[in-house]
């Protein structure tokens, strides 16, 4: 005769799961698409974000909080895997998982929660990701909408990631007249042309608007009355398509405003400089949905920084560059980095190379070049510094922000260089990351995935 025990044991356990998510707080992400964090109002920028500076002031804003790869793919497969670009094989753009890499979906649903995804994607296979999707190149505020209206009714908590296309180029969104282009504030990274001027005015016009799209969403929140328990992290992705951001490791290219609010648990007005990264997001959903942390992570929940229990989360924080496979690319210029909190060390795998991507081939690098070409000596640094690297760069971020003097010739800095090195040489053996070897390999990476979607574990 067969006992009943194990499916009672089911029972209890199900039961035990719907009580957990009953309690558990709502989590909505918003994520921009190629926002300097540098740009937004709350971090001393010029845009107008009237929404997220608002969230600040009502939650935490971090000032060290960075991803590990400085374009689209691999950035939202490090949010969703909780893991490092090399490691899942979603390194280069437009790639995916390895078939056997979990993400938060696999996380979430057995703990009761409805995972969503609304707007850009740009991950795959598409199969491994089992997200309920809506929207195309943002957010569908519709869908959402009905959305929050079930699980209010049904008491049935959800993660939300509302992924936007702003401010990606070609900026065409949003009011450019609030920004004249002969009044904007240029960075001291870039040189003073008239293209560069009207493409910066349009861009920060659309950072405005993907701050429109974080107020919908709060809005919706509002009306559902479900603000008091969501779990708010608003983020700005990797740098704008000017030089020294996208495509590159510098800060402008890593580092990422992150902003988050929680009603009753993240002190209102608070702000941290805990190091960050966005391989720490996934580990931080399940620890506050109640679930085990899966120790073959890389990334480490932060709910003590949330909540006020330390203002210290991680010592160093990595970047991984791929050109291979992007548009207007180096057939193979890997770079990588590693952060500390006062230094950063830059390492261009092949910098023989003249270095290109589709910021050189856009209008703006292109009066760049002939303003240097003209005598223009700001120019002329730009399209130095941007396209002819050296094989080590090291910069001190807390007297140079912005990246712009290379210390690693400086004798007194080469202990510091010594240790980072050695620092950057173990992570890159943890993630199986050989260099030149592991960018060679990306295109064959990419070519792995077939009809079915799914791309095969490496050997």
């Amino acid at each position: 005769m067969k006992t009943a025990f194990p499916a009672l044991i089911l029972v209890a356990t199900l039961m035990h799961q719907v009580t957990l998510a009953e309690n558990r707080p709502n989590l909505l992400f918003v994520i921009a698409d190629d926002c300097t964090f540098r740009d937004i109002g709350c971090y001393g920028g010029q845009a107008y974000t009237p929404n997220i500076d608002r969230l600040a002031t009502e939650g935490m804003r971090m000032t060290h909080c960075f991803q590990c790869a400085p374009m689209c793919s691999p950035t939202r497969h490090n949010i969703y895997t909780g893991q490092y670009p090399v490691k899942t094989g979603a390194y280069p753009n437009h790639t995916a998982t390895y078939e056997n890499v979990r993400n938060v979906t696999h996380y979430l649903k057995p703990l009761g929660y409805r995972v969503a995804l609304s707007g850009k994607t740009h991950i795959g296979p598409r199969a491994s990701f089992p997200f309920e999707y809506s929207g195309n190149k943002n957010p569908d505020m519709k869908a959402l909408d009905t959305m929050m209206a079930e699980c209010a009714d049904s008491k049935t908590p959800f993660c939300i990631f509302a992924c936007s296309n702003e401010p990606h180029s070609p900026w065409n969104k949003g009011d450019a007249s609030r920004y004249p282009a002969s009044k904007v504030k240029l960075p001291a990274y870039l040189a003073d042309t008239p293209e560069v001027r009207d493409a910066f005015s349009r861009y920060l016009a659309e950072i405005t608007y993907y701050d429109d799209q974080v107020g919908q969403l709060l809005a919706l929140l509002n009306a559902h009355d479900l603000a008091d328990d969501t779990l708010v992290i608003v983020v700005s992705e990797q740098g704008s398509s000017f030089p020294f951001a996208k495509w590159t490791c510098y800060d402008n290219g890593l580092q990422s405003a992150m902003i988050a609010r929680w009603p009753g648990k993240v002190k209102p007005g608070s702000v941290t400089n805990a190091m960050l990264e966005y391989v720490d997001v996934t580990p931080t959903f399940v620890d506050i949905a109640g679930g085990q942390q899966d120790p073959s992570l890389d990334g480490k929940s932060f709910v003590n920084v949330l909540t006020g229990k330390t203002n210290e989360h991680k010592r160093y924080v990595y970047g991984e560059m791929t050109t291979k496979g992007i548009i207007n690319g180096n057939a193979s210029y890997p770079i990588r980095s590693i952060r500390s909190r006062t230094h950063k060390l830059i390492l261009n795998l092949q910098s023989d190379q003249v270095f290109t991507n589709a910021c050189t081939k856009s209008a703006e690098f292109k009066s760049i070049v002939k303003a240097a070409e003209n005598g223009d000596k700001q120019a002329k640094w730009v399209v130095q510094h941007y396209q002819n690297r050296p094989a080590i760069e090291f910069y001190d971020v807390v007297n140079d922000p912005l990246e712009m003097h290379n210390l690693a010739d400086l004798p007194e800095h080469a202990e510091t260089i010594s240790v980072l090195q050695q620092e950057l040489a173990a992570w890159m053996k943890s993630q199986g990351d050989l260099g030149i070897e592991t960018e060679l390999k990306a295109n064959s990476h990419k070519k792995k995935q077939g009809k079915s979607g799914k791309t095969k574990k490496k050997k």
